[in-house]
């Protein structure tokens, strides 16, 4: 979808920025465990219930703000916002985006001492990265089918190389980052890896 025609969309949707702003905010407020966390609740809320993005927007939104600096949550929040709306659209979703950690932070900075010694808390924590890491992996299985499907050899060698150099060798996500974006401007230009 071009930026003009998800700029009409979202004009043409009543309470556009109140929907945003809400949608961003609990996004946020779940982004636990990482900011890859953020991939499958950007996909459930935009994708799925809203329909404002398909998978492959959300993965080059993600990969965008992964390879930019800062947190990664933030800046997909401030890509989406303005491929949305504009620099309305970015100062919402930033501000969505940033007050529930600023709220939680600053609850905890008050209570230190007792979150950090505080079993449950540590308990519940645990439990939210076991959370975390399902949804990651549900949102892999499924993105990896969608290119299996495809049976194109260029990004199944991409995801199969990546997934190698990570976990058997150890490679800097980072690196691998850009490394996978080199390839894909050398090899993936063809009209058929555009589908």
């Amino acid at each position: 979808m071009s930026h003009e025609e998800m700029k009409s969309m979202a004009s043409a949707c009543p309470n556009f920025y109140w929907k945003l702003f809400q949608s961003t905010f609990l996004i946020s407020a779940f982004t636990v465990g990482g900011g890859f966390v953020i991939i499958p609740l950007l996909r459930a809320k935009y994708v799925d219930e809203y329909g404002w993005l398909n998978d492959k927007e959300t993965l080059n939104l993600v990969s965008i703000a992964q390879s930019m600096p800062g947190v990664v949550a933030v800046n997909a929040s401030i890509i989406l916002g303005y491929r949305m709306a504009g620099i309305r659209g970015a100062l919402t979703a930033l501000s969505a985006t940033i007050l529930p950690p600023l709220i939680t932070l600053s609850a905890i900075s008050c209570a230190y001492d007792w979150f950090a010694t505080n079993p449950y808390v540590r308990y519940a924590l645990k439990g939210m990265q076991c959370g975390a890491t399902a949804l990651i992996v549900n949102v892999a299985i499924d993105l990896l089918q969608k290119q299996w499907k495809k049976r194109l050899l260029w990004p199944l060698a991409i995801i199969a190389g990546t997934f190698v150099a990570n976990f058997f060798f150890a490679v800097n996500i980072m690196l691998l980052v850009v490394i996978d974006g080199i390839l894909g401007l050398l090899f993936l230009r063809s009209a058929e890896y555009g589908k």
